[in-house]
Order: C-alpha cells, then structure tokens, then sequence
C-alpha cells in the first residue's frame, strides 16, 4: 500500500467556517486517519500550505495543528507547481477572482458557496473551470456540505425507498436568533448584516436550499420570495452601533419537478430574527400520500399512511394528543462522518483517481441563479421562473 502527498493551498482558514470545517474537522482530520483512501487501496495524504493576510494569525493556526507550511503571498503558492488543488473560503466578492488566477495556473479548484455574488460571475467562473476541466483534465467542485449531514441521508433513503409515495410538499424552517449586539456578545460575524460586505439571509442560504431542494425532492422551476431586514441596527465585534443593510429573513414558494415527474411544492422560512421551537436549527418536514417525515441536522422521524393518527378538531377542549409521539426515529444505520470531510474526500478521490463527482462549479452556479431569481421576486414581487442553467 503507498501513499502519495497531495499539494494543497488553502485560502480563507481563518475565518470561522474556513477554520473549523474545513481545516481543523476536514484536512487535519484527514491527516490524522492516515489520508483518503483510493479504491486499489494505496493512500492520498493532504499536505496544506495555508495562505491567508494576516501572517501571524495564520502562522499561529498552522502550528496549532501541525501544518508545516504557511504564507502571506498567494501568487508565490499558486507558482508552486508540487501544489495542485487551491481550495477558497475566503469572501464571496473575491471568489470568481481567485478562482479564476487559480484556474490559469493550472491548479484543480474546490471552494465554499455561494460561488459568486451574481450569476454572471457564476457561469463565467464555471465556464472557466468546465474549459479547463475539457482541456487539461482541471478538476472542480463547490461545497454542498448539507447533502451529507445524517438527517437528510436519512430523508433521502426513505424516497429512494419509495416511503412517500407520491411527493406533495416540503415545508423548511432554519434560523434562530442572532443577538443584536447591545445586549448580549454577538455570534455570528457582523460583515453578515451588510449588503456592500457579501451579507444577506437570500445570498447566504438560497444557495444551500438550491443543491437540497435539487437533489432530494425536485428541480427547482419557480419560486416566490419576499425577504426582510427584521432588526435595523446592530452592533459589530468591536461594540460599534451600525445600520443592518442585508435582509436578515426570506420567506419564499418554490415549484419543483419531482424525481418522478410530480408537482412539489415547496416553503422556505428562513431568519436570524427567530426564537426557536422545534426539534432543531432546520427542520425539512416533507409530506407524501403514503408517508410523511420530519429530518432536523442529525434525526429524521416518519409516519406512514398505516400509522396516521385521527385528531378530532375540537377548538373547546385542550388537545391530549402529543403528536410528537406518533413518529417513529429512524435509526442510525451507519457511523456518519462529518458532512464537510466527507465530500472533501470525495474531491480527493476525484482529483487523484478520476471518481465520479458532481458537485462541480455549475452546480454552485445554480446556486446563483436562484439567488437572483429570489431577489428579482422579492424586489419585483412576482413568481420568477427558474429555467434549465446552460453553462
């Protein structure tokens, strides 16, 4: 069994997502198990150099966690042709730019979402890589870390299973509160709530929704959205009062195709304005004539059309029904690894093997797409298609 380095540039791991996902739950967690293992058996070992502007605060986080390697200048890691694959987590506004400069030095290119700001940006900087990728082999990928969270491995083998039947409806419930700032310490960056700073509940989660919706219970035709800046003044990481520019909320309908060709309607409530009461951060409750299920991040709960309770509608009489009870827990049937780790050792395989993948930059472009399509509804207030994306 040998094992083969691989070169890696990681732009943007200081940040809070860039950091814990992906460095410290992914590369470094990789490196401990001995690297990716390749389908003949042999091993990949990640060695990262890590980049970033802030040479103390990188140098400090590399030898935190046994990285070797560290620097300020990207341009001199991009020229070093014994690193292959450039990885970007850094701001959304520097992406395409970044990837592009990446892309022209030859190297394979993976990156957090949303992969632009706008879709032009997303189908250039896609075009690029699928350029690449024809002429030179380029390898490409974009996070899609949900799809692989146990909740929805779970909801996703109860369709392939044909549990639902006929799919009518997903109804998605994320956000909690984010503090303001004045009262209690803020938890999640400020540069969030500022439009001109990439912030913005529709950029920030449409893209997520996008991958989810598309894999699980249709492709995306249409959708409807109003978004909202619920909480005007915040305060930043330094206590400094600040006007909120970003929406801070969506609440949106989209149609999709199911997998079998039906009519699925989907609702997507999404705020950092809200107080939670549910089984978790998200929940995705999905209704079909034969069955019904509810996945939150790690548990999934069904209910079959056999195991389908008569409530009596009776607005005089406390209700002595739990319906929280009347849903089976499917089990764990398999050690599920962390979502991000797990689809960076997909992109290895596929850089290093040539395993299939297909979670490529057009997919992050479709992201974009709705994005703007969710945007132009809610400043047009009106149904916006979603047509088939040609990258």
């Amino acid at each position: 069994m040998a094992t083969q380095r691989l070169g890696l540039i990681m732009h943007g791991v200081t940040g809070r997502m860039g950091m814990n996902q992906h460095l410290i739950r992914s590369i470094v967690a990789i490196r401990a198990q001995g690297g990716v293992t390749l389908s003949n058996g042999d091993k990949v070992m990640p060695d990262p150099i890590l980049i970033g502007r802030n040479a103390e605060k990188i140098e400090a986080l590399a030898k935190a966690h046994g990285i070797a390697r560290w620097g300020t200048d990207l341009d001199a890691a991009l020229a070093n042709k014994d690193d292959t694959v450039f990885f970007d987590a850094g701001t959304t506004q520097m992406r395409p730019t970044l990837l592009a400069k990446a892309i022209r030095a030859g190297k394979h290119v993976y990156c957090e979402k949303p992969i632009a700001t706008n879709l032009n940006e997303a189908v250039e900087i896609a075009r690029l890589a699928d350029e690449a990728g024809k002429a030179t082999g380029l390898k490409h990928g974009a996070v899609q870390d949900k799809l692989f969270l146990p909740g929805l491995r779970k909801l996703d083998m109860l369709r392939r299973a044909g549990f639902f039947g006929r799919m009518l409806s997903v109804r998605l419930e994320f956000g909690y509160w984010v503090f303001e700032g004045d009262l209690q310490p803020i938890q999640r960056p400020s540069w969030n709530y500022r439009e001109e700073d990439g912030g913005g509940m529709i950029l920030d989660m449409m893209c997520h929704w996008r991958y989810v919706l598309d894999n699980l219970f249709g492709e995306v035709q249409s959708i409807s959205c109003l978004g909202a800046t619920h909480i005007p003044k915040r305060w930043d990481e330094n206590g400094k009062e600040y006007v909120a520019t970003a929406d801070d909320a969506a609440y949106a309908t989209a149609e999709l195709k199911g997998h079998n060709g039906e009519n699925v309607i989907a609702q997507l409530n999404m705020s950092w304005a809200t107080r939670v009461r549910r089984d978790d951060l998200v929940t995705f409750h999905v209704d079909g004539t034969d069955g019904s299920a509810v996945a939150g991040l790690q548990s999934c709960r069904a209910q079959s059309r056999v195991a389908t309770p008569r409530p009596v509608w009776n607005p005089d009489i406390k209700q002595n029904m739990n319906f929280f009870d009347q849903w089976q827990e499917i089990p764990d049937s398999q050690v599920y690894d962390n979502g991000f780790k797990i689809q960076w050792e997909h992109f290895i395989r596929h850089v290093v093997e040539d395993a299939p993948y297909k979670w490529t930059l057009p997919e992050g472009a479709k992201g974009v797409q709705l994005v703007e399509a969710a945007l132009a509804s809610w400043k047009e207030r009106r149904w916006i298609d979603v047509p088939a994306l040609n990258v």
